[in-house]
C-alpha cells in the first residue's frame, strides 16, 4: 500500500528590497528632511533652489570620480588612503605643463601653450604610476593596504609641497580650463561611473575583483592571478585620482599643494554609505553614486541651515561609523542565513 506523502509548501521568505533601492530611499528621505528644516528655520525651500543643487553636484563630482576607484579597491578587501594626496600631486604637476604663455612667470617657459592632450597625459600618467606603486607594494610585498597607501598619502602630499616649495601654480590655457568648466565635471563623473559599472558587472575584470574580495585563497586556487589583478585595481584607483586632480586644477584654474585634503575619506564614506562592504566582496558603482549624492546633499543641507563647519565634520564622522556598523550587522545576518 502506497503511503500518501504530503509535501509541505515551501515557505517563501520575504524578498527584501535591492540594496541600491534602499540607499535611494535614504537619499530621498535626507532631501525631504532638509526641505522641511529649510521651511522651518530658513523660511525657504532647499530643493527648489536649482543653483544650490547645481553647486552641490559640481562639488561632489570630483569626490565621486575618486569614489568609483576606491569602491573597486574596497571590493577587493583593501583600502586606499592616498587618493586626496594624489589629487594634489597630480594637480600641481599637471598645471605646470598646462600654463599659458601670457603668464610671464610660467614655471616652464619653454613648455607653455602645449596641446591639452599633454597635461592630460601627464596627469593621468602620474595617477596611474602612484596607483601601480600602491598595488605592487600590496601584491608583491604583502604590506597591508592601510600601510602602503598611508605611505603614498604622505609621500604624494610631500611631493606636491616640494614641487614649487609650497607656491601655487596658475594661468592655464583656455583649453585646459575648459575641462573643469560648467557642468563638465558632472559629465566626467557620470561617464566614469557608467564605464566601471559595466566593467564590474559584465566583464572578467569585475568577476575577478569580486572573487578576490570574497575569498582571496579560493580566487587563487581557481586560477586568478591575484597579485596581478590587485595591481590593476589599485592602478585604476590611482588613474581616477589623477583624473580628479586634473578636473580640480582645471575647475579652480590654479593648483595648490593643499588641494584634495580629506578627499580620500569622503570617497571612502561615499562608497560605504553606498553599500560597499569594508570586508570585501560586495559593492556596486550605482550605490557609490547615490552615496556620493547623499554625502553632498548633507553637506549642502548643513551649509543651507548655517550649521557650523565643525559640526558638519562631526556628523560626517558619525555617518561613516553608522554605515560601517550597519554593514557589520548585514554581514552577520548573511552569515546566519548561510
Amino acid at each position: 500500500m502506497m503511503e500518501n506523502v504530503q509535501i509541505e509548501p515551501v515557505k517563501r521568505s520575504r524578498r527584501s528590497l535591492p540594496q541600491e533601492l534602499n540607499i535611494l530611499l535614504v537619499l530621498v528621505a535626507v532631501a525631504l528632511v532638509f526641505e522641511i528644516l529649510g521651511w522651518l528655520f530658513q523660511g525657504q525651500s532647499f530643493l527648489m533652489n536649482s543653483r544650490r543643487l547645481t553647486i552641490m553636484i559640481l562639488q561632489v563630482s570630483v569626490v565621486g570620480i575618486i569614489a568609483v576607484g576606491v569602491t573597486q579597491v574596497i571590493i577587493t578587501g583593501g583600502i586606499d588612503l592616498s587618493s586626496g594626496s594624489v589629487v594634489a600631486m597630480t594637480a600641481m604637476i599637471t598645471m605646470s605643463v598646462a600654463q599659458s604663455s601670457e603668464f610671464a612667470r610660467a614655471m616652464y617657459p619653454a613648455l607653455t601653450d602645449l596641446p591639452v592632450i599633454v597635461p592630460l597625459a601627464v596627469g593621468l600618467g602620474i595617477g596611474l604610476l602612484a596607483g601601480m606603486i600602491n598595488g605592487a607594494l600590496i601584491a608583491w610585498t604583502g604590506i597591508p593596504p592601510f600601510i602602503a597607501t598611508l605611505g603614498m598619502m604622505v609621500t604624494a602630499r610631500g611631493i606636491a609641497k616640494w614641487y614649487t616649495k609650497g607656491q601655487p601654480i596658475s594661468f592655464p590655457t583656455d583649453s585646459f580650463a575648459a575641462i573643469g568648466s560648467g557642468a563638465a565635471p558632472v559629465f566626467i563623473f557620470l561617464a566614469v561611473a557608467v564605464i566601471f559599472h559595466f566593467a564590474l558587472r559584465y566583464t572578467r575584470y569585475g568577476k575577478f575583483t569580486y572573487a578576490i574580495g570574497a575569498n582571496p585563497q579560493a580566487a587563487r586556487v581557481s586560477g586568478i592571478n591575484v597579485q596581478r589583478h590587485l595591481v590593476k585595481v589599485y592602478a585604476i584607483a590611482g588613474l581616477l585620482a589623477g583624473l580628479a586632480g586634473i578636473v580640480t586644477a582645471s575647475r579652480a584654474a590654479t593648483a595648490q599643494a593643499g588641494m584634495g585634503m580629506m578627499y580620500e575619506l569622503d570617497a571612502i564614506a561615499a562608497a560605504v554609505i553606498g553599500g560597499t562592504s569594508l570586508s570585501g566582496g560586495r559593492g556596486r558603482i550605482f550605490g557609490t553614486v547615490i552615496g556620493t549624492l547623499i554625502l553632498g546633499l548633507m553637506m549642502s543641507g548643513f551649509t543651507f541651515l548655517r550649521v557650523d563647519a565643525f559640526y558638519q565634520e562631526i556628523v560626517k564622522g558619525i555617518i561613516i561609523v553608522a554605515a560601517v556598523v550597519a554593514d557589520t550587522f548585514r554581514q552577520k545576518a548573511r552569515s546566519k542565513k548561510a
